[in-house]
Formats: C-alpha cells, structure tokens, sequence
C-alpha cells in the first residue's frame, strides 16, 4: 500500500513539474506589451568600422526624374547615420557607402534597402521608414511564378482589386506598406507582416484568391486580442477552404488500356509454311493445292457476280408513286339533316333560274316603269 501511495505522490509532482515548464515556456515565447529593444548608439562602437562598405542598385528611366527632386532629402536622411550617397544619372544607379564617422554596422544594410525600394517606384516618404529599428522591407518577384503573360496580369490585378481595395485590405491587416510595380512587389513594414504579405503574394500567384487569406487575417487579429487563447492552437477557429474543380478533363473517346508488363519479349508471328503444317495443307500434292485454290477463286468470283447484279437490278426497281387523289374528309354522320335550311336553299336556287317566278311576287300595279321595260326585254 505504501509504495502505491508513494507512486502516485511522484507522479503527481511529475505533472504540475511538466506544467511549470510549459508556463516558463510559454512566458519566455511571449514579449510583454509596450517592450522595446533598446536603440543602437555611439557609446556601444566608440570606435567606428575597420573597413569601408558599399552597395549599389540601377533604376529604371521613368525613375530618373522622381530621383532627381528628392535626392537632397535621400542625402539628408542618410547623412544622420553617416552613410554617403551618390546618383549616376549617366549610368542610371544609385551607391551607398560607410564613412569613418559610422559606428552602426547594420546602417549599411538599411542604406541599401533604402535604395532599392526608391528604385523599385517606392514614394520616398514611405521608403524612409526603412532606417528604423523595427521596420524591415521584402522585394518579391513575381515575374517567374506564371508562364502566360495574360493569366500574370489577371493574377496580379487579383492581388491589386477594384480600386485597390483588396491590396487596402491587407495593409490594414499586416501594417505594411504594399507597393505592385511590373515583376515584383514591394513591402516594408514589421516582420510578422512581411511574412503574411509574402504568403498571401505567392499564393495569388498560384491561383488562390486573396480574399481566403484575408478572412484568416481578420481572425487571428481578432484572436490575439483575447490573453487566454495567446498561447494555445488556433487551427479550430481559422477556416479550412477545398479547392473545388469546377472544368474536368473531357475523357477521350478510345481510352487506351495499357498492357501488363512482362520482361519476356512476344511470342514469334508464323509463317506460312507453320500455318500450313498446322492446318495439314503442306503434307498434300500440289495438283490438290491448286484444285482448292481455283475452288476459293470461284467461290469468291461468284459473290463478286451476285453483288454487281444486285447493283445493276437497282435501276430497273421502280419507285413508290404517291395517290394522285386527296382522300375526302369524312362528312360528319352523327349531325341531323336542316330541312328548313335546305328548303331555303331550293328557292333560291329557283330564283336564279332564268323565267322562273320570283320567290316573293310584287303587285302588279305598283310595278315602275323601269320595271316592266326590264321584264319585256328579257322576254
């Protein structure tokens, strides 16, 4: 008994051990609200870089003139973290390169960002973000994803939306500037959003509509508002979306059934004197032979006759004629016969008749003169 009890008292602190862990886990994962990193000064490199650094981009014609009134305020903003700049129009590029005052050694990599988003059409305003500490940027080429160039531009208006609501959407979502420009996407903002905007690019580009991935984003923004459901999974409440096939393949009409592999190689065809020797015909003489083949001939000459005289009798066959007399309708039996009807047809049948008394005799003396002379000269 007492070892039983002894078992379930280790066990016990077994678990709330496993517990304490995991909140020690879970509050080393988590950063406090409000945190931030301390910035980088001149008192943590007193003594500036060994060696001189440099970077340089080229920028397309239609930027030229965009860079030439804003390179002064490109030159200022770098000059507060000592770094130098210089604009080739003649060759189109732009360079960026430490000075001896530099202490910042990752100053140069922002430097070179810098440059990249002012060449990739990024507004300047928006670009110079870029040099502080908790900002980040990613240029993602699209160019490559998609070979016909009419879906790429259906995909990346996709991305874009009517009147750029959807690429409105999304950095509301993520807290990132979105910048679509030719082969590429431009974005600058922190690093949890950049990795969503990067996801929700790619997956434009292969066909999955941006909406999805916004409907995800608006959850787990609303997600990570509540404190208790931080450290737990979230795969319950985000959406799962099938793709749906909506234009199957047509199946061909003669589907061909591939045979079972074997590694024996076919059998042999026969050959004439084999068909022979299994059907008997080698062993017999040759007049017999040829007695059977003129029998075959004949036979075949006599089907060839029927047929050409079935084909010849065609002609002499005559048509089907058509009745040349309409069949009358059918007078309908089952009505009674008129008589008061007929009896007005027989008088005035009588009185078209020529000299035939009319139906309804005027008086004699009320007849006109034009009457009379009528009835005299028809008689």
């Amino acid at each position: 008994m007492a070892s039983s009890t002894g078992d379930g008292v280790s066990e016990k602190g077994n678990n709330s051990k496993k517990t304490k862990s995991q909140m020690e886990e879970s509050e080393l994962l988590s950063v406090p609200d409000g945190w931030k990193e301390a910035p980088f000064t001149k008192d943590d490199n007193p003594r500036g870089l060994m060696e001189e650094s440099s970077f340089a981009t080229l920028f397309p014609k239609y930027r030229e003139a965009y860079l030439k009134e804003c390179w002064p305020l490109v030159e200022k903003a770098l000059g507060e973290v000592h770094i130098k700049a210089t604009l080739d129009l003649i060759e189109g590029s732009i360079s960026v390169c430490t000075s001896k005052k530099t202490y910042d050694p990752y100053a140069i990599v922002r430097g070179r960002d810098l440059i990249k988003l002012l060449a990739r059409s990024v507004p300047f305003e928006q670009a110079v973000r870029i040099l502080l500490d908790d900002m980040a940027c990613d240029i993602i080429k699209i160019g490559t994803l998609v070979r016909n160039r009419e879906r790429f531009v259906k995909r990346r208006q996709r991305l874009i939306g009517p009147k750029g609501s959807t690429l409105k959407a999304l950095e509301l979502l993520t807290n990132c500037y979105v910048m679509v420009q030719g082969n590429t996407v431009s974005a600058l903002g922190p690093f949890n959003g950049l990795k969503e905007v990067r996801k929700v690019v790619m997956d434009t580009m292969k066909n999955i509509h941006p909406i999805y991935n916004i409907k995800t984003l608006m959850i787990k923004r609303e997600l990570s508002k509540d404190t208790d459901l931080r450290s737990q999974s979230w795969e319950r409440f985000l959406p799962k979306f099938r793709h749906k096939n909506l234009a199957k393949r047509r199946e061909p009409k003669k589907k061909s059934v591939k045979k079972q592999y074997t590694p024996f190689p076919p059998a042999q065809p026969e050959n004439a004197v084999d068909k022979e020797l299994a059907t008997g015909e080698f062993f017999l003489r040759e007049s017999v032979k040829k007695r059977k083949k003129m029998e075959e001939v004949k036979v075949k000459q006599a089907e060839a006759l029927t047929k050409k005289q079935e084909e010849r009798n065609k002609a002499f066959i005559p048509p089907k004629e058509k009745p040349l007399m309409k069949k009358s309708a059918k007078v309908p039996t089952e009505g009674k016969l008129d008589i008061e009807a007929l009896k007005e047809k027989v008088k005035k049948a009588k009185t078209k008749r020529l000299g035939a008394p009319p139906a309804n005799p005027a008086p004699s003396g009320n007849m006109n003169k034009k009457q009379r002379s009528k009835t005299k000269k028809k008689r």
